[in-house]
């Protein structure tokens, strides 16, 4: 049997377990026979609905909080694009035949994200395990085993989620340090010996998920010439702050001495070698000529810098492409390539963050950079970072923070 002869709609109504979906709005899209059922509602009541309008939290019991809890579960999994397993919650569930009347539930929930091509969050998957008749049983339907038992569980329960919230701020507070890090080490935006340069950086959603990714601008020495770079620290947080701190660093020192850009990651690399944290680095940097109208050109392990051309054609410059900063033991001549360009080209240069989506080819993801690019290529270096950026980054944010350089030539 093939995908095509699969009845998903189906199986999606036969499953044992209680399964809704929502949309990232939290209205519900559909639900399963099994949820409809335990949850005492028909599918009128439930799809097309909002998720307070058909669960709202009791306002009888100023302690009732399942349904704030799942929502800020679902809107995690939407602005983190990660799966999240809840605590056992407790919940009031309203009878819809008899307003006023409550009944109290245990569920155990999950909550996953379903994306599209593009790597959006476009559904949010609700798996929830009944466990209400499991913990009555323990002792009895009105047994005074049983109230000890639910009273212990609501407490570890909540005990779980205040855990839960410390952390998140605790997160928040890191990412807080860590932004703030990121903004002191990587330069402003600036006119690089009078050349416009426009300059990006858009952290990730997650509390987590910052702080690998920069970028930097040179002037170097000897003729009218720039060095143009971006790398990317494999990690995230303060950690991986403070080692791309020490690249950038490294490198813009290392690119006004060496002879040419694969001199300058060479140095690089040995350098990443002994920093902890470094480990799979990647970097790309570019030496513009502004007298030769030439950009030398080397990437360790990065993504294509791209060149726009005047009459619109983009050229990736791949040919010279080595593996990450510290991929070797005992380092070996990096390769670097040479191109030439017109007065009035366009050179960008960016991380994965940009042109990769989850389940995609990167490849994908580089044509569209290339078509938004040549879309927007008469606009000034400011105006068409914000372009590329609006076109290319899904609109709740990407799970991976972004740096982009754009110089006009």
């Amino acid at each position: 049997m093939n995908d095509a002869a699969i009845d998903y709609a189906g199986v999606f109504q036969a499953l044992p377990g209680m399964v809704a979906l929502l949309t990232p709005d939290l209205i519900y899209a559909d639900a399963n026979e099994e949820f409809l059922r335990v949850a005492g509602r028909t599918r009128e009541q439930v799809v097309g609905r909002y998720l307070f309008d058909v669960f709202p939290d009791n306002p009888n019991d100023d302690g009732a909080s399942g349904m704030r809890n799942l929502a800020a579960s679902l809107e995690r999994v939407v602005a983190t694009g990660e799966r999240d397993a809840m605590a056992l919650q407790r919940y009031d569930v309203e009878d819809p035949e008899r307003p006023g009347q409550w009944t109290e539930r245990y569920w155990s929930p999950v909550n996953a994200p379903v994306f599209d091509a593009e790597g959006k969050v476009v559904l949010l998957v609700h798996r929830v395990e009944e466990v209400t008749e499991l913990i009555r049983a323990r002792g009895g339907p009105t047994g005074t085993g049983s109230r000890v038992l639910e009273a212990e569980l609501y407490t570890r329960a909540r005990e779980l989620q205040e855990l839960n919230e410390r952390l998140r701020q605790a997160h928040a507070r890191e990412r807080e340090v860590a932004l703030a890090l990121q903004e002191a080490m990587l330069p402003a935006r600036r006119q690089v010996r009078h050349h416009q340069a426009a300059v990006r950086y858009r952290p990730a959603v997650g509390a987590l998920n910052v702080c690998g990714d920069w970028y930097d601008l040179v002037d170097l020495v000897g003729g009218n010439r720039i060095g143009v770079a971006v790398g990317d620290v494999v990690g995230h947080g303060l950690e991986a702050s403070c080692v791309m701190g020490q690249l950038r660093s490294a490198l813009s020192a290392a690119s006004r001495v060496a002879a040419g850009p694969a001199e300058a990651l060479n140095v690089l690399g040995r350098y990443a070698g002994v920093v902890d944290g470094a480990e799979s680095a990647t970097a790309v940097t570019t030496f513009v000529d502004f007298d030769e109208h030439t950009i030398t050109y080397s990437s360790a392990g990065h993504p294509p810098p791209a060149l726009v051309h005047t009459d619109g054609r983009v050229e990736f410059l791949d040919q010279a492409t080595d593996p990450p900063l510290d991929a070797r033991p005992d380092p070996i001549p990096r390769p670097q390539a040479r191109t030439t360009y017109s007065e009035g080209a366009t050179l960008v240069l960016y991380t994965d963050g940009l042109v990769e989506r989850r389940g995609e080819d990167i490849d994908t993801g580089l044509t569209r950079l290339a078509a938004s690019l040549a879309r927007h290529r008469t606009l000034s270096p400011e105006p068409l970072a914000d372009a590329v950026l609006l076109e290319l980054l899904p609109p709740g944010g990407a799970t991976d923070d972004t740096a982009l350089v754009i110089v006009r030539l």
